[in-house]
């Protein structure tokens, strides 16, 4: 999941080397596609504020055109409304948007170096839609890199502005892969995917730890129209909330913060 992991999942289940972009002929849209996907998914301990069970629906999207890459998707809480649901009464919806412009298709020239098979500046933004809720914008400097066993990551470092406090705060680090590695007769493969995202550096102001994050760790079947998977995703003070600490806007003394431990997903997917 997260960063263009269905055409990853594409170009990764050939034999094709991971080659550096090369848009010294000018033709910048030559490694252009698109992809879409919904996926209905079960969260079960997740961490953050406080811990929580629940299902969604995820709509998620990529591709890449010219000078720009995109990832993103926009999930919805509770799909049943069920009142008994951890989101029963919480936001609906979430929403991240990570767009990057290439810098080897904006100059024409070969940037690669080592590892790194592109460069861009990268961008991400996430809302939940709620009054006071996540209102983030990062950006930064972005690359995919070729990795031994893994082949194309993604990797970027972002600066985060929070637009609810009009203030800078902290920075994040975030990875992705995407390792096709069990092939079927017909076609369809199992898959180890995932992503990190670490934050750090985030005041004391607003956060009650300055570093943390979180990572997924996915195993996925996948065909050329579905998919089915489990993710054990591993929480450590995420979203710069010290676990176990007391949270400061929920009343009561005995409310403390759920951030850190080990959730488990599961999933099924179309493919449009």
């Amino acid at each position: 999941m997260r960063k263009s992991l269905l055409a990853l999942s594409l170009l990764a289940a050939t034999s094709a080397p991971v080659m550096a972009a090369d848009y010294s002929d000018g033709d910048i849209h030559k490694n252009d596609y698109k992809w879409m996907q919904f996926n209905i998914m079960g969260a079960f301990n997740e961490k953050g504020v406080q811990e929580s069970t629940h299902d969604y629906l995820e709509m998620e999207f990529g591709g890449r055109s010219g000078i720009f890459d995109l990832y993103g998707y926009v999930d919805v809480f509770n799909l049943t409304s069920s009142k008994s649901s951890d989101k029963a009464n919480g936001d609906k919806i979430f929403m991240k948007f990570a767009p990057r412009m290439s810098l080897d298709a904006v100059t024409g020239k070969d940037l690669s170096f080592g590892p790194v098979l592109e460069t861009y500046i990268a961008s991400e933004i996430n809302w939940d839609g709620g009054k006071g809720g996540v209102n983030l914008q990062k950006i930064g400097l972005g690359s995919d890199i070729d990795m031994p066993w893994f082949g194309k990551m993604g990797l970027n470092l972002y600066s985060t502005y929070d637009s609810n406090k009009k203030d800078w705060n902290g920075f994040q680090i975030s990875t992705n892969w995407f390792k096709p590695f069990y092939f079927f007769e017909n076609g369809s493969f199992i898959s180890y995917q995932g992503y990190i995202d670490y934050q750090f550096g985030m005041k004391e102001e607003y956060s009650t730890a300055s570093h943390g994050g979180a990572m997924y760790n996915g195993i996925y079947w996948h065909s050329d129209r579905f998919a089915v998977g489990y993710g054990l995703k591993l929480y450590n003070d995420v979203y710069g909330f010290a676990d176990g600490e007391d949270v400061p806007f929920i009343p009561g003394n005995d409310v403390k913060f759920e951030s850190s431990g080990v959730a488990h997903y599961v999933a099924v997917t179309y493919k449009f």
